[in-house]
């Protein structure tokens, strides 16, 4: 919200800078992002009439002779093509600063002196979305009572500085020039005082040219004007002027009233052409699926149930709260007038223009809710003011359908709970005082007190919502500072943060380095190396195809920092993340995404570099492997690893599934070599785990156990099995056997080939056996071998060698 100090002075009686206002209300309640002025930067542009303007052969420029207060004209050489002679003109002296600092000279133009420039609005350095129209091509020209000579700042309003508000959802009638009026009155103790308009009718009533229903419950209330034989011209200046210090641009008398009364009440209005209608009722109703309209913009809008429309003769005419159409827009052949002041469901404005795109002034105060106080005061005011603008007939009565509650909100509260929450000693008429600060009413009845909230303050509702305004205008500076007594906890962190930080630790550990992915993507790599793809959740206004949609899996966005690396030659990469992925499994349109915890981690290149004494090493599957086996060393779990072929980005022999208790929590392998050339990157090796999963298996560090002192026996076992038989397989067998006093079993020789018989393959093993009470006996392991051994015959059909 841009607020022009010099209206708000207007409103309400203060006095102060406008960098003691900015810091005054910041500390109670409306943040104050800036306050800027827009005539800073700028110096020496005075007012100038152009007395002549001679075309000058064969170009687009024209020789003028300006008057601008000096003894004689002064010649100045301009190429706009609204230039002529007769009109007053923004002139910038020669030693004038205009927009980006830039500063004018004398000079000499195809020969001809030139002393000075005519300006236009952007070389002032305004935008170009709030210039008028019609001088969005050409210079700017002042009205006629400016005098030439005399500073253009003041007849542009250029010297007022503009404070810009940042404006909470629960402040929102703050986004009127009223609303702050109020707010400011309170701060400062002072009195509002706004101007009336008073509305003359003639007798002819509204209700013949028109009717008024209401078709849907999102409809609160709809009311209309009528005014009749209008004069479209542009607004005068000081309007103009209101307008584009907010933001807006100038467009016409009557659309400039109504953006007026916008900024005033905080009350959006349209203004329709009536002479324009195909029937004379209006009903607001919901949008029917596939129904269209062609917004002001000129863009065609398909819509859909849900979307409030304003019709007439059953066809939208507006897409209610958010744009008025352009077939019944305000133009200059324009008339007759319907003005229309309404209020809508907020949450239905808001679907409608995020599913567009499409932001108005209108559509944000209809979102966060609208003063129903003044909804009529605002249409009457508007009326008035075409009829003194424009030079408009207004027709007697409003039309209305629907109605709305207007009396103040009774909300009781008590001092001794309003002392207990601030810790302050407030007194009855320390509680009158503040309230009639804010213009509420007040009755107090012993410790208790009920007050009457005005409508403008929606946002009030609740004891502890007195609190609050009790605490902003007492002061917050003025509060106690001493803090509350309270016993002292212990912190302590969450099961995930722990578990988090050791992962992080275990991997760092390992020589993997950290890295941070967008959490958005393209929808198909989104799904890539998703174990199980769900519906796709997208971004309603993305802002590029790159950054579309919510990713279900990590390894996507690593392998393309992998491919980002590889193109800058560092190509020996060891990189880990731990992020969200997120599962969509309702309606994408609907539902909020599961997240999920996830670690991934990418390894490529070499593990050891060659040197004189060193051959190369490069990554391979078991070190990706062995990467996971450390990691879930430490964390105290036991997983197996399950050969798959699912995954199609995945090298098929390369890739195995990691199981945690019978359930899948992940994948780790080779990237398929497709795959790896269209990302542009060598042979790399990729994992990921879902956390969330280990987190349920995932238990506080073990207890300390001490380190026996008796010695611990070893026997090598030999074993031949068919080559469907696995490792993991072997192992279940082995402790299957239930030999309490067995503390390591390893692999240390896979052999298949010669003197071995076609498919099968020999396997050997090393067990080791420790009692921490006592030493073993050769009788006690040899017991242990044959148990084992006869488990192993029975459940993988082992031969011993």
């Amino acid at each position: 919200m841009l607020v022009s100090y010099k209206w708000l002075k207007e409103l309400v009686d203060v006095d102060v800078t406008s960098a003691e206002l900015a810091e005054k209300m910041s500390t109670t309640g409306i943040e104050v992002e800036g306050v800027t002025s827009p005539q800073t930067g700028l110096s020496k542009l005075v007012v100038g009439e152009v007395l002549s303007c001679e075309d000058v052969p064969d170009t687009h420029l024209h020789l003028c002779q300006v008057d601008t207060g000096d003894e004689s004209p002064r010649q100045i050489v301009c190429g706009a093509p609204n230039i002529k002679a007769g009109i007053k003109v923004i002139v910038a002296l020669p030693g004038a600063r205009i927009a980006d600092n830039y500063k004018i000279k004398k000079g000499k133009i195809r020969g001809m002196e030139s002393l000075g420039m005519i300006c236009s609005l952007q070389e002032l350095g305004l935008p170009d979305s709030i210039i008028p129209k019609e001088f969005s091509d050409g210079i700017q020209i002042l009205p006629d009572e400016a005098v030439p000579g005399d500073s253009i700042f003041p007849y542009l309003d250029l010297d007022d500085e503009i404070i810009e508000l940042s404006i909470t959802p629960n402040r929102a009638d703050a986004l009127s020039m009223r609303g702050v009026a109020y707010e400011v009155a309170a701060i400062y103790g002072k009195a509002v005082h706004f101007p009336e308009r008073t509305l003359l009718e003639i007798e002819k009533p509204a209700a013949d040219e028109i009717s008024v229903a209401i078709a849907s419950d999102k409809v609160l209330t709809y009311a209309s004007r009528v005014v009749e034989n209008v004069t479209i011209k542009p607004s005068p200046q000081w309007l103009q002027n209101l307008l584009m210090n907010a933001g807006i641009r100038p467009i016409n008398n009557v659309v400039d009233v109504t953006n007026f009364v916008l900024l005033y009440f905080g009350q959006p209005m349209h203004a329709f052409d009536l002479d324009k209608f195909e029937g004379r009722d209006i009903v607001a109703r919901e949008a029917r699926e596939g129904e269209e309209l062609v917004t002001l913009d000129g863009e065609t809008r398909e819509l859909v149930a849900g979307d409030l429309v304003i019709t007439v003769g059953d066809k939208p005419v507006a897409l209610a709260g958010v744009m008025g159409g352009r077939d019944t827009e305000i133009d200059d052949a324009s008339k007759n007038v319907v003005l229309e002041a309404a209020v809508f469901d907020g949450t239905s404005i808001r679907k409608t223009s995020g599913r567009l795109n499409l932001r108005s002034e209108s559509s944000s105060r209809f979102e966060k809710g609208v003063n129903y106080a003044t909804v009529l005061e605002a249409l009457d005011f508007a009326a008035a003011m075409l009829t003194e603008l424009a030079g408009g007939k207004t027709l007697a009565g409003r039309v209305i359908a629907g109605n709305l509650p207007t009396e103040p909100v009774q909300v009781s509260s008590s001092l001794s709970y309003v002392n207990a929450r601030l810790g302050t000693d407030l007194t009855a008429d320390d509680i009158k005082d503040i309230f009639k600060k804010l213009g509420f009413g007040l009755e107090i009845s012993g410790d208790s007190f009920t007050v009457s909230v005005p409508r403008r303050r929606w946002d009030i509702s609740i004891q502890a919502d007195l609190v609050e305004e009790i605490a902003r205008i007492y002061g917050y500076d003025n509060l106690p500072t001493t803090l509350p007594e309270s016993g002292s906890t212990v912190g302590e962190l969450t099961t995930s943060q722990r578990l988090r930080r050791e992962v992080r630790t275990i991997v760092e550990g390992l020589g993997l380095s950290e890295i941070i992915t967008y959490a958005l993507t393209t929808p198909e790599k989104a799904v890539e190396f998703a174990l199980k793809p769900s519906n796709i959740t997208e971004l309603m206004w993305p802002m590029s195809v790159e950054r579309s949609v919510l990713r279900q899996n990590i390894v996507s966005g690593m392998l393309d920092t992998v491919a980002y690396n590889s193109a800058r030659k560092n190509t020996n990469l060891a990189l880990f993340e731990i992020g969200k992925v997120f599962e969509q499994t309702g309606n994408p349109k609907e539902d909020l995404p599961n997240e999920i915890t996830s670690l991934a981690f990418a390894l490529s290149g070499l593990v050891t570099e060659k040197d004189f004494q060193t051959r190369a090493v490069p990554v391979d599957f078991f070190h990706a492997k062995g990467v996971l086996e450390a990691l879930f060393t430490k964390l105290g779990l036991e997983v197996d690893y399950v050969p798959t072929k699912d995954i199609a980005s995945m090298h098929p022999g390369r890739t195995a599934l990691i199981v945690l208790d019978g359930q899948e929590i992940g994948f780790v392998g080779q990237v398929h070599p497709q795959t790896a050339k269209d990302y542009a990157i060598s042979e790399t090796y990729v994992a990921e785990l879902n956390l969330d999963v280990i987190e349920s298996h995932y238990h506080k560090a073990h207890v300390f156990k001490e380190i026996t002192k008796f010695p611990a026996v070893s026997r090598d076992i030999a074993l031949l099995v068919e080559n469907s038989v696995t490792h993991s397989d072997i192992i279940a067998a082995i402790k299957a056997a239930g030999v309490k006093r067995l503390t390591d079993i390893k692999l240390f020789d896979v052999y298949a080939g010669e003197n071995i018989q076609k498919g099968f393959k020999s396997m050997a093993y090393s067990l080791t056996f420790q009692n921490p009470t006592d030493n073993l006996t050769d009788e006690e392991v040899a017991k242990y071998m044959a148990k084992i051994t006869a488990s192993l015959e029975e459940k993988v059909s082992a031969e011993i060698r």
